[in-house]
């Protein structure tokens, strides 16, 4: 973590243009599920017991949808825009399960940029491991805002 360091901002709204991409692969362990649900207290056996997983139509235990959206919404955070973006609006259909321990391509797009509004809208589809669109949705997201100079009080921990 970061704390106590000053890090560097993402792009700003200026820096940013329509066509921009970023492919991302996360490979989906157990180490982030059981992160995952640990911190939500979320018990779903389809996420976690193979026996109950296998009776029903998926077969073996699928991957949180709410978790898959969380690897989008770090990937704004991240890098498009980057460090002090953050998301205004989201829709998101999950079209196939993801199950565990598959490999997963993300590509997201920005699809808009409103100069006026500050805005940027990102398009953003996953493909699981056997080349099928399982995720697709847009994004309305607020890039960072410039920094304004302070009068000497430096915020350390930002």
């Amino acid at each position: 973590m970061l704390l106590g360091r000053k890090r560097k901002i993402g792009r700003m709204i200026e820096d940013m243009s329509v066509g921009e991409k970023l492919t991302l692969t996360e490979k989906i362990e157990d180490k982030e599920l059981l992160l995952y649900l640990g911190l939500t207290n979320d018990s779903n056996p389809l996420f976690i017991q193979h026996d109950y997983a296998s009776q029903t139509p998926h077969k073996k235990p699928i991957v949180p949808s709410i978790m898959l959206t969380g690897i989008v919404n770090s990937a704004v955070s991240k890098y498009l825009p980057g460090p002090g973006s953050y998301i205004l609006r989201q829709e998101v259909e999950f079209l196939k399960p993801v199950y565990h321990y598959e490999t997963i391509q993300f590509l997201m797009e920005v699809t808009e940029v409103n100069r006026s509004s500050r805005t940027v809208e990102i398009s953003f589809c996953a493909t699981n491991g056997n080349s099928e669109e399982a995720i697709r949705g847009k994004m309305l997201v607020c890039p960072p805002s410039p920094p304004r100079t302070d009068d000497g009080l430096a915020l350390e921990n930002f």
